[in-house]
């Protein structure tokens, strides 16, 4: 039922909309009773609704998992968003929750930046149209979407503070507009402000972005809302238009900003505004009118085939010798290689991460398709781990009956009290959230975890700790860590929350338990605190070898390589685009030794390629989500075509990227120095080669784009500003192979003799078809104002730039800020990827 937002604000009083603007915890706002105002929950995110929890903290309701963002920006597909974010926009409801915390639209300015995974594309034409469609789909069904992380968060390094040094025109041409076209296009009723600053402000309290861009020029009506943790003031959040703080309890908004507007610090219209807005939302969406209900795990079979058609359409084939697809008659045995093959590597690190409904290995899914009739050979080739991964839950006894460890709580910093709360923990993960899980004392904890471990092969081990504070891991009575005594130095895991991970070697025989017994104690406040403990057997130091032997005798070798969420991760950058440990070479040996080779890529952003000139066939498959293993055999045996095309250029080495030299940033700041020439504008006006170009994908089939013809030729600039006036670009697509295929064609427009420096072409329209063999279709792609337009900073800004009396600007004409049509010759390619253009025709704008 619909509320009169504005009697019922005028009924509160400051005290009570105060409290709306800050979280009640984790995951909720605050309920006011007394006026029938409920607790309004939200969750993350980008891969799928985790609902009101943290991934490997306390107990888990499992959720639909899709592919990771660069997986969907893959696609180039925004109709296959919408369905998915209709999905999500379900299974949100079904977690209780009414905000989903994504999507992530930040660009791939870095290829090293951490999170690259999460977000969609290197261009922000694609991610914002990607986006909208996203956001439409998910609040079909009445849920608010956060779209993230505003503005200027494009890598981890010091993410807290660093300030983005980002000029005028890269802003508004680049890293905001997916955020204005999710506003404008996909009607986002939420926004989530970044850590960072932006030029020198918090964006929590920019003005200039929240108040001026956002709500002024886009015409945004739904809240901004703090990321987990942010720091800020009640005056400055307010003035600039904050509206929620999260997570609780506050730390500057909720009774702080009541206490600031009592005492005439803040003006109570802005308080009215953000409480107004928060409630005209939850309104909206019909929060208001909510029962409480447990969230509860629904999986839905047009759900699992969904994501299964979205990390197909997503996995992008980037070379092949006729190798694929792989035909099952040929085949007598398949070796699988790589340290990829047996585990599921399906999402990134961080806050996307969730439990998934299931989990299939690609060598449990190729087992399942090729049944007896195909041997298979597997042999990891290498070890990737960045650190050790948890003891599974299968290996651990907790004394009390179940799996994992039994863990008792003690208040204050040592373990000699009475125990204040006693809970089990499922594996090697023994995480708490003091400060937020209201069963947990408040203030300093201390406990001790204990659990029987019985290992499953026998030889030396590498038994591992990571301490979120400082703990004490003893075997059988051993002391192996002690890092109560000897405190480590602060790493990258965990958000950064936890020390170096410790390591040692000990000998363990298959089938004896092993007693493990951790005494922790809280050393500094952080709302998360523990340990993770993990063991895995020495590699053996011959496997590559084995690896080799195997595939020179197969019929086909599928060798997975790639990352984990270990490596690519919110919370630290990559420190290098090669492939973790020895896959490259394991790539290079087996490719010569079995001609019949497929390269699978197992990552959610670029690595270098240089290996890709001997192996035959290289399949480029992400991180596909909960499907993605069926996916892959699905493409690797032709019953789909891969087609998903590169949203990201893949460099040939880091030092031909356009933020090398300024990333990740020093002294508190990351200057964005290459400009508007980020991503494949970079690498073409530079006229540097690349590995893989934006764009760039092929089929099992072939196509021929027939010659464009435009709806004219020229279009006045009165009409463009106007936005009276369009062109279409309409071109004739046809399947010349034998297969059913798809193709995107993609639309770029650069100006010929630009007045400023512009890349030499934009993407600015694109469309997926798919067609049968022998079958034709056309593709109308339209070109509007902003397909012609630079971002104008003014005269002001000229000025500022050359303030010396030489006076370099005293011929240009006064010019106002905003966007910018210059009158001339455009050319409009029509390709397959930016580096690969069959058309291009000419259009004049004229004065």
């Amino acid at each position: 039922m619909s509320r009169d937002i504005e009697a019922l604000v005028a009924s509160m009083t400051i005290d009570e909309k105060a409290s709306l603007t800050a979280g009640a915890s984790t995951w909720s706002t605050a309920a006011i009773a007394r006026l029938g105002i409920p607790e309004v929950f939200v969750c993350d995110g980008p891969a799928g609704a985790r609902g009101p929890l943290i991934e490997g903290v306390g107990e888990q309701v499992r959720s639909l998992n899709i592919p990771c963002g660069s997986a969907l920006g893959a696609t180039w597909n925004p109709a296959l968003l919408e369905q998915l974010g209709d999905a999500l926009g379900d299974q949100t409801r079904t977690k209780a929750c009414r905000v989903l915390l994504a999507p992530t639209v930040n660009l791939h300015r870095a290829p090293l930046a951490g999170r690259n995974f999460e977000s969609y594309s290197e261009d922000p034409l694609l991610t914002g149209k990607l986006a909208a469609a996203f956001v439409r789909g998910v609040q079909s069904h009445g849920v608010a979407t956060t779209v993230k992380h505003f503005a200027g968060n494009e890598a981890e390094f010091e993410r807290m503070t660093i300030d983005s040094v980002i000029d005028e025109r890269a802003l508004r041409e680049l890293y905001l507009l997916p955020f204005e076209l999710a506003v404008r296009e996909g009607g986002a009723l939420g926004i989530m402000t970044s850590y960072n600053r932006l030029n020198g402000r918090y964006n929590a309290e920019n003005r200039e972005l929240l108040h001026d861009i956002l709500r002024g020029e886009w015409g945004f009506e739904g809240f901004v809302v703090t990321d987990w943790f942010a720091g800020g003031t009640a005056a400055g959040a307010a003035d600039a238009g904050l509206d929620l703080e999260m997570p609780g309890p506050a730390r500057f908004y909720g009774r702080k900003l009541g206490q600031a507007v009592h005492e005439g610090l803040v003006a109570e219209h802005l308080l009215d505004g953000a409480a107004s807005r928060l409630l005209s939302v939850f309104d909206r969406i019909g929060a208001l009118d909510d029962e409480e209900l447990p969230p509860i795990a629904i999986d839905r079979a047009e759900h699992r085939a969904l994501a299964r058609q979205a990390a197909a359409e997503s996995m992008v084939l980037l070379k092949n010798q006729g190798v694929l697809p792989l035909q099952l008659s040929d085949l007598r045995t398949i070796a699988v290689i790589g340290p990829n093959a047996e585990r599921a590597r399906i999402m990134g690190g961080g806050s996307a991460q969730l439990q998934p409904h299931y989990r299939i290995s690609p060598l449990e899914a190729l087992h399942a398709r090729l049944g007896e009739h195909v041997t298979i050979v597997h042999e990891p080739g290498c070890d990737i781990d960045r650190t050790i991964a948890p003891i599974s839950a299968t290996q651990l006894d907790n004394g009390q009956g179940g799996t994992g460890f039994l863990v008792e709580v003690f208040a204050g910093n040592d373990c000699d009290g009475d125990v204040v709360h006693r809970t089990t923990l499922d594996d090697g993960k023994v995480l708490l959230l003091p400060g937020i899980d209201p069963t947990l004392p408040r203030g300093p904890i201390a406990f001790r975890a204990t659990s029987s471990f019985t290992p499953t092969k026998s030889g030396p081990h590498i038994i591992s700790m990571l301490q979120l504070g400082s703990a004490c891991l003893s075997i059988n009575g051993n002391v192996i860590f002690d890092g109560i005594t000897h405190p480590t130095p602060r790493g990258d895991a965990y958000f950064g929350l936890a020390r170096k991970e410790l390591t040692a070697e000990i000998p363990l025989r298959v089938g004896e338990r092993y007693e493990l017994d951790i005494e922790f104690v809280s050393t500094e406040r952080s709302w998360m605190q523990g340990v993770e403990i993990g063991c895995k057997p020495v590699p053996d130091p011959d496997m590559m070898d084995r690896a080799v032997a195997a595939a020179a005798t197969a019929d086909a070798v599928i060798v997975i390589v790639g990352t984990n969420n270990d490596w690519e991760t919110e919370g630290h950058d990559r420190d290098t685009l090669d492939l973790p440990g020895r896959q490259a070479e394991l790539i290079r040996r087996v490719s010569r030794a079995n001609p019949n080779t497929v390269i699978v890529v197992n990552a959610g952003a670029p690595i270098t390629t240089d290996w890709a000139v001997e192996a035959p066939a290289v399949l480029q498959a992400w991180f596909g989500g909960q499907e993605m293993s069926n996916a892959l055999v699905e493409v690797l045996f032709g019953d789909t075509d891969p087609a998903g095309r590169l949203p990201t250029t893949f460099p040939t080495c880091i030092e031909h990227t356009p933020s090398f030299g300024n990333f990740p940033g020093e002294h508190g700041q990351v200057r964005y120095g290459e400009g508007v020439l980020m991503g494949y504008r970079w690498y073409e006006t530079r006229k540097l080669p690349v590995s893989f170009a934006f764009g760039h994908g092929l089929s099992y089939t072939s196509f021929a784009l027939g010659t464009p013809t435009v709806s004219a030729v020229s279009i006045g600039h009165a009409q463009l500003h106007t936005g009276a006036g369009t062109i279409d670009v309409s071109v004739q697509v046809t399947n010349t192979g034998t297969r059913r295929g798809a193709e995107v064609v993609q639309c770029y427009v650069g100006a010929v003799d630009p007045v400023v420096v512009r890349p030499l072409k934009e993407l600015k329209a694109f469309q997926k078809v798919w067609l049968e063999p022998g079958e034709t279709t056309e593709v109308t792609l339209t070109l509007d104002a902003r397909s012609f337009s630079y971002w104008d900073p003014g005269n002001a800004y000229r000025g500022d730039l050359n303030p010396s009396p030489i006076g370099l600007f005293t011929d240009v004409p006064e010019s106002p800020r905003g966007w910018r049509i210059d009158p001339g010759s455009y050319c409009v390619h029509i390709g397959r990827s930016s580096a690969d253009i069959a058309h291009t025709t000419n259009i004049e704008v004229t004065e």
